[in-house]
């Protein structure tokens, strides 16, 4: 793997020290401590040897990959294998059935989970190898059908019953924001996704003292997503640019 040069190192260390100050400021801002937000750095566009760096440097923690064959390639024998152990894996992409038994072993989390279907095929592959699967349930926040996931309105049952399955650790809501639209038009969209997750995910841990996450905002409009309670938003190109 090529090195980084110098200037380059330089770029992203700031690149990560700018939206991490961003994103303490939009906690403030709506009078909560930083700590309460995370950053989910999306890595399925960004050269390896950068995502690598900034992950042995501390930064990148937890790290989102949206196509389960590319990330066994670059994190399991690949470039990235070395920094595996660094960091958090999240799926957040569409995740097929027939993938599942691969993103169960190859993933920390799935965020991505938007059915009964797949979250039984995610529990059966988890149990095969006594592995807990902290999940998310993805809700769509548009009604377009390019958009995944499941509506806010159909998102407690189906929590309900994912909470019965004995490999599924449930852990909040993932939703992505409308293409393109104003951050003004997403603050009540997102304010009410705020809601949703509060009344289905009342504590801030699990039982265990693992938290719960709200996963809103992208690079374009993570600063209004954490105003408004987001506290996992997933940033990528701001990070690699």
């Amino acid at each position: 793997m090529a090195e980084i040069e110098p200037a380059r190192q330089k770029k992203l260390l700031e690149n990560f020290q700018s939206v991490a100050e961003k994103i303490s400021a939009a906690c403030a801002r709506s009078g909560r401590p930083d700590r309460d937000a995370e950053l989910l750095a999306v890595v399925k566009y960004a050269d390896p040897g950068e995502v690598r760096f900034l992950a042995e440097a501390g930064k990148i923690r937890k790290a989102g990959e949206n196509k389960v064959q590319d990330a066994f390639r670059k994190w399991s024998g690949g470039e990235l294998a070395e920094a595996r152990r660094l960091v958090e894996l999240h799926f957040i992409g569409h995740l097929q059935t027939n993938k599942s038994a691969d993103a169960v072993e190859l993933f920390d989390w799935i965020d991505s989970v938007d059915s009964l279907k797949l979250a039984n095929h995610i529990n059966r592959h988890a149990e095969a190898r006594n592995k807990k699967m902290p999940v998310l349930i993805q809700v769509k926040l548009t009604d377009t059908g390019t958009q995944g996931g499941i509506s806010p309105a159909e998102a407690p049952a189906l929590l309900a019953e994912m909470r019965k399955l004995s490999f599924l650790l449930p852990r909040g809501y993932m939703a992505i924001a409308p293409a393109n639209a104003a951050p003004v038009s997403l603050r009540p969209v997102f304010r009410e996704m705020k809601k949703i997750f509060d009344r289905d995910f009342p504590a801030a841990a699990d039982s265990a003292g693992a938290g719960n996450y709200l996963s809103l905002g992208m690079s374009g409009d993570f600063e209004t997503a954490v105003e408004e309670g987001a506290n996992l938003p997933r940033i990528g190109s701001l990070l690699f640019a």
